[in-house]
């Protein structure tokens, strides 16, 4: 909960009532319950802060509490890259219906079964760098300083954060269906942590450390802290802190300004056993060594952490990364020509120009890691157990399957934001066998070896506006809004 001013917030579930006193950073106050020990399901609750009822509102269906079935997770939802602009009929034409709020319409009407066991949102919950109309005048209305037309503190974070979640339809699906989350880059800027020079080139710009600081700050508010468990957040010492009272808003800015600086001071990434299913997120922005010719996704402590979680047992994965691991083949061979480039591969002219490239078109996937690339796919092969890997970020939808072995890429990207026209004509090239030879020429011009196994896409790509649901244990199927509610756009069998 964020409350207006510091109180008790009690919530009222299965006849007992849980209480916790609010923290506060940066004049903001926050709160969060934890209901241990429930029995079985529940049907609804109600939220006091001090003596006033402030939950369920009024028109919307009951918030309820659903527990993991005993046999494991049975579905998950999942989406990312959604821009919160207003919902009038000019920016429904220019970026479509809000396919989050339409699936919340659908879950008010909808039986149990349909219902998913998690939601899993995996990047770009906020556009820090593309604010809405809106957001943009409330920045206005604070400050003339650079820059202009992004975020710049804490303050608008918040706001930026409360426009994005306080719509009624928003809030109601966010109370009542559990929640997972991991940053992408517009959570604190596009292209961030894409390479050393765009490091360089942004620690060189004056509004910046403020920035990233409160990126980073508001993120562990309003998303990470709710991807832990009451015992994790417990241990947290940080949290421990914010609870002793005072604003800590100096305490969660020197842990925001020493993540950032030392990726390996906080882990992001986490771990949930889902019955018979792990589900694994992983950080692949803030924990990526950038170090030219010897670029990592992932730094070796991070490495470390994730041959541990994909060695527990389970009989199937669900790796949760931001950006795709599998991409066409074409584009993943580009990406892997430009990363050779960037690090010198053609001297030091096509290296300046191969950055700029890299920036201007986001090359930055899994494949413009080809040494994490190629470490991932070797680990996932020796598993011999079915790897689901859902992504987001390239603004289209697709699923791709190795051809050998049970992995499996799948996409549901945007929520709410689509590409332009020409983008969308670019990217169906990329799916035609004349694209991956152009990719893979370049890729052995550059001296680059073929990938360690190969893939093929199998359904896709669409650009609609979309949330996806993975039934388990084989079954996904992409949505798009149809006004009042979802219909598909198409399912298939991982098989």
């Amino acid at each position: 909960m964020e409350t207006g001013e510091p109180c008790t917030v009690t919530v009222e579930a299965d006849g007992r009532s849980y209480r916790s006193p609010t923290f506060t950073v940066h004049g903001h106050h926050y709160a969060i319950v934890d209901l241990v020990e429930l029995s079985q399901d529940i049907g609804s609750y109600s939220v006091r802060l001090d003596e006033e009822q402030v939950w369920p509102l009024a028109g919307r269906p009951p918030s309820r509490i659903r527990l993991l079935p005993a046999a494991g997770a049975r579905r998950l939802a999942f989406g990312s890259c959604r821009a919160n602009v207003p919902h009038d009929a000019a920016h429904v034409l220019t970026h479509g219906a809000d396919v989050l709020r339409s699936y919340g319409d659908h879950l008010g009407a909808a039986e149990d079964a349909e219902w998913p066991d998690l939601l899993l949102l995996i990047g770009d919950q906020v556009y820090a760098d593309n604010p809405a109309p809106e957001m943009l005048e409330f920045i206005r209305s604070r400050r003339s300083t650079e820059p202009q037309k992004e975020i710049a503190d804490y303050e608008e974070y918040a706001e930026l954060y409360r426009q994005a979640w306080t719509d009624p339809k928003i809030r109601w699906l966010l109370s009542t269906v559990p929640t997972a989350m991991i940053f992408d880059d517009h959570d604190v800027r596009d292209d961030w942590n894409t390479s050393q020079p765009w490091r360089e080139q942004m620690a060189a710009t004056p509004w910046w450390q403020r920035r990233v600081v409160a990126g980073l700050g508001s993120y562990w508010v309003y998303q990470h802290l709710g991807n832990l468990s009451p015992a994790e957040r417990a241990e947290d010492p940080l949290l421990r802190e914010l609870m002793e009272g005072g604003d800590g808003g100096a305490a969660l800015d020197a842990f925001a300004e020493k993540a950032d600086a030392e990726p390996s001071s906080n882990r992001w990434s986490y771990a949930r056993d889902l019955g018979s299913t792990r589900l694994i997120m992983v950080d692949t922005r803030c924990a990526r060594q950038l170090t030219p010719g010897d670029r990592r996704m992932l730094d070796a402590e991070e490495w470390a952490w994730l041959e541990e979680q994909v060695a527990a047992p389970a009989e199937r994965l669900v790796i949760g990364s931001s950006i795709p691991f599998l991409l066409p083949e074409g584009v993943h061979a580009v990406q892997n020509w430009n990363e050779a480039l960037c690090d010198g591969r053609w001297g030091g002219l096509a290296r300046r120009w191969s950055e700029k490239l890299r920036q201007a078109i986001d090359l930055e996937h899994w494949a413009a890691f080809r040494r994490s690339f190629d470490d991932l796919a070797g680990l996932l092969m020796r598993l011999g157990k079915p790897v689901l890997i859902l992504s987001g970020d390239v603004h289209f939808s697709y699923l791709a399957r190795a051809r050998t072995g049970p992995v499996f890429q799948i996409v549901c990207s945007p929520i709410r934001n689509p590409l332009s026209r020409l983008l969308r004509w670019a990217n169906v090239f990329t799916q035609f066998r004349v694209a991956t030879l152009v990719g893979g020429l370049l890729a052995r011009l550059a001296g680059i070896p073929r990938p360690p196994f190969r893939w093929r896409v199998t359904r896709g790509p669409w650009f609609q506006n979309a949330v996806a649901t993975l039934t388990l244990p084989d079954e996904v199927t992409w949505y798009e809004s149809d006004g009042d509610g979802v219909r598909p756009i198409d399912s298939a069998r991982l098989r």
